[in-house]
């Protein structure tokens, strides 16, 4: 069953350990009631029928590229990655939700959450640090696209490991 928390937590850390603990997704309040509806539908479009959600799976992989969410550590092609811990957030919460169009302003909210002093830029820089660690062109992208003026999108099919 799908798991949307509606919450006040302001905390970047608080709101990933909902997530790594199987929610989702979340929405903080006050919010505005097309956002969730939009939410709810975009959970159910990835809610995969008899196999386990992305967001309670230990380890998530696309291609060649393994994430293990636990251990915060991602391998390419057989050999470990080095990350940044907000990449590899970045990263994880991307592959959590494949084939979604996630906005900068939702990522800045989910990786730095409202309260962290940076930037919309801090995601660009951020997404070119994965896209190098991951060989990806963003012309022709095999993990994460730009949709220009809106945002992020994981492109890769993505699948639960246990």
């Amino acid at each position: 069953i799908p798991v949307i928390l509606l919450t006040q937590v302001g905390e970047a850390a608080e709101r990933a350990m909902a997530l790594e603990e199987g929610a989702d997704d979340y929405l903080n309040k006050p919010f505005d009631p097309h956002e969730l509806v939009a939410r709810i539908r975009a959970v159910l479009r990835r809610a995969r029928p008899g196999q386990p959600p992305l967001a309670a799976a230990e380890r998530l992989s696309s291609r060649t590229l393994i994430l293990d969410r636990r251990a915060r550590r991602t391998w390419l092609d057989s050999k470990e990655l080095t990350l940044t811990p907000k990449a590899i957030t970045l990263l994880e919460y991307l592959m959590t939700h494949p084939d979604e169009l996630v906005s900068r302003e939702r990522l800045l909210d989910v990786v730095w959450g409202w309260d962290y002093p940076v930037g919309i830029r801090a995601v660009d820089t951020r997404v070119a640090e994965l896209r190098r660690a991951l060989g990806d062109d963003p012309a022709e992208p095999l993990y994460i696209e730009t949709v220009p003026g809106q945002g992020y999108r994981f492109v890769g099919v993505v699948e639960a490991k246990v």
